[in-house]
C-alpha cells in the first residue's frame, strides 16, 4: 500500500478533487486517479471523498492506493527494433501489424509481450496489461514509441505528454490535395452512433493537429503531421473530418481503397522528449516501412 498526504493551499480552493490530484503530478493520469477515488482511497478526516468534491483551504487530503500487481502478461521471444535503452526508458521502432499491449482479442504477440521477454523492469503504473506504456500507436501505425522502465520515468513522460512537451511528427498518405499547410482544431470523442469509432463531437476532448504537404500527386498527397494533443485515432479522425482521409484506413477511410496497402498509411517518424532523469532532450527518427514506401511509389506512378 502506498500513501500520499496533500494540504490544500489558497490557489486550489474551490477546485475539483480529481483535477487537483491529477495536477499534483504524483499519479500518471486522471483515469488512474479516478480508480483510486472509486476505491475510496481518497479521504478527508477519515471520510472518503468523491471526484466532484470542491476543495477548502487547509483540507488535508490523504491518498492510499495499492502497489501495482505483479505482471501477468506472458513474455514472448518476439524480435523488436530497439533504438535506445538505458535504466529508465526503452525507445522502439514498432512495426506495422503489431498491437502495443494486450486487449480483448489480442493477448499475445503484442509489443508488451516482446518487451517482457527483453527486460523485467517495466513500470507497473500502467497495470497488469499495460506495463510501461506511456502512449500508444494503432496496430497498423508504425514508428517510434517510448516505454518507461520505472515509475519515475512513467510519471515524468506522462506529464510531458499532458504539457504538450513531446515532439511527435508523423508521415502519412491521404486522398485528395489539401492546401499546403493547415491546423485542424476539433474536439474528439466517441462517435454518437458507432461507439467503436471516434469522431469530432461538441462534447469531445480538445484536439489539435498541424500538417504540411511534403509532396503532391494527381489524386493523393504525402503529408507531415505534428500533434499538439494525443487523442485516440486523432490524425485519422481529423484528416477524415476535413475531407482528406488517410490512405488504407479501414475505419475512417474510403470504403474501396485503390492503393495497394493493408491498413492505414501512417508512420510515427519522429519522437522527441526530455529524459526523465538527466533532463537531456532526446530525439529519434525512423524511415517509412516498406509497405508505406511501396504505397507512396504507387501514388507517384498513378
Amino acid at each position: 500500500m502506498q500513501y500520499q498526504r496533500l494540504i490544500v493551499e489558497n490557489d486550489n480552493v474551490g477546485e475539483r478533487l480529481d483535477r487537483f490530484l491529477t495536477n499534483a503530478g504524483v499519479w500518471p493520469s486522471r483515469s488512474f486517479v479516478q480508480k483510486i477515488i472509486d476505491a475510496q482511497g481518497v479521504t478527508r478526516n477519515g471520510k472518503p471523498l468523491k471526484a466532484s468534491y470542491r476543495l477548502e483551504y487547509g483540507d488535508i487530503i490523504e491518498v492510499t492506493w495499492d502497489e501495482p500487481k505483479p505482471l501477468e502478461v506472458t513474455a514472448e521471444a518476439i524480435p523488436i527494433d530497439i533504438l535506445y535503452e538505458d535504466q529508465d526508458v526503452i525507445v522502439v521502432n514498432k512495426p506495422r501489424g503489431m498491437v502495443v499491449h494486450p486487449a480483448a482479442g489480442n493477448y499475445e504477440r503484442t509489443l508488451v509481450n516482446a518487451l517482457l521477454n527483453h527486460c523485467t523492469d517495466l513500470s507497473g503504473i500502467g497495470g497488469i496489461i499495460r506495463p510501461g506504456i506511456v502512449h500508444r500507436l494503432d496496430k497498423d501505425t508504425s514508428g517510434v514509441l517510448v516505454v518507461a522502465k520505472n515509475d519515475l520515468a512513467h510519471i515524468a513522460l506522462t506529464n510531458q505528454l499532458k504539457a504538450r512537451q513531446m515532439n511527435r511528427i508523423y508521415q502519412t498518405i491521404v486522398h485528395g490535395r489539401p492546401k499546403e499547410s493547415g491546423r485542424i482544431e476539433g474536439p474528439i470523442g466517441r462517435h454518437p452512433i458507432q461507439r467503436k469509432k471516434m469522431a469530432v463531437v461538441a462534447n469531445g476532448k480538445p484536439a489539435v493537429t498541424n500538417y504540411r504537404v511534403l509532396e503532391y500527386f494527381k489524386q493523393y498527397s504525402f503529408l507531415e503531421v505534428k500533434l499538439e494533443t494525443g487523442r485516440t485515432h486523432q490524425i485519422r479522425v481529423h484528416l477524415s473530418h476535413i475531407g482528406y482521409p488517410v490512405v488504407g484506413d479501414p475505419v475512417y477511410g474510403r470504403k474501396k481503397e485503390v492503393v495497394p496497402i493493408e491498413g492505414q498509411a501512417l508512420h510515427a517518424a519522429v519522437l522527441g522528449f526530455i529524459h526523465p532523469r538527466t533532463g537531456d532532450y532526446l530525439e529519434f527518427r525512423t524511415e517509412l516501412p516498406s509497405a508505406v514506401q511501396q504505397a507512396l511509389e504507387w501514388c507517384r506512378k498513378h
